[in-house]
């Protein structure tokens, strides 16, 4: 059992410092950095202390264990959503919770993406298949096959197949928006 590593999972989650949560807990941070890399385990007491300043109970956490998230996805998982001549696949189908969201997005002859207005975070894409505009903003790029990009999503962009052949690209977002 990695108690350590879930304990460092709760403190990231909670957007706290080791320091942060040694002082909030009465202990060192050297301790908490031992605790996490699984050289030390804590007593129960000083366990339920820290999942208390975590804002979490005994049983959430060690249920955590049991209730993980699965490490591969298949076919079966994948969820598709088609829009007109672009179709999106969801590649981990529990994405919308995570910090990443990653999508297969299939563009027909002449397809688009709809238009994503501004929002947080950044996106990253890599073109599995064809060719694609790349718009963000007042900036545009042809991809082919093999090319990626990378950009902050803080203007409108989408992509688009001005050729006669079907494209692919993946597409990662995060935070999650598709």
């Amino acid at each position: 059992m990695e108690i350590g590593i879930r304990i460092k999972e709760l403190r990231l989650k909670n957007s706290l410092t080791q320091e942060e949560l040694a002082d909030r807990c009465e202990l060192t941070k050297g301790y908490i950095s031992q605790l996490e890399n699984d050289l030390t385990s804590p007593s129960i007491t000083t366990l339920k202390d820290i999942l208390t300043a975590l804002g979490c109970s005994l049983s959430e956490f060690f249920s955590g264990f049991d209730e993980q998230e699965p490490l591969s996805y298949g076919e079966n998982d994948y969820f598709t959503k088609e829009m007109g001549s672009a179709a999106m696949k969801w590649l981990v189908p529990t994405s919308q919770k995570n910090a990443l969201e990653p999508v297969i997005v299939t563009l027909e002859k002449g397809g688009a993406t709809a238009k994503d207005l501004p929002h947080e975070g950044e996106e990253f894409g890599y073109v599995l298949k064809g060719s694609v505009k790349l718009v963000v903003g007042n900036r545009s790029a042809n991809l082919t096959k093999g090319m990626s990009f990378s950009f902050r999503s803080d203007r409108t962009h989408y992509i688009e197949n001005r050729t006669d052949e079907v494209a692919e690209v993946l597409w990662v977002t995060c935070p999650p928006n598709f």
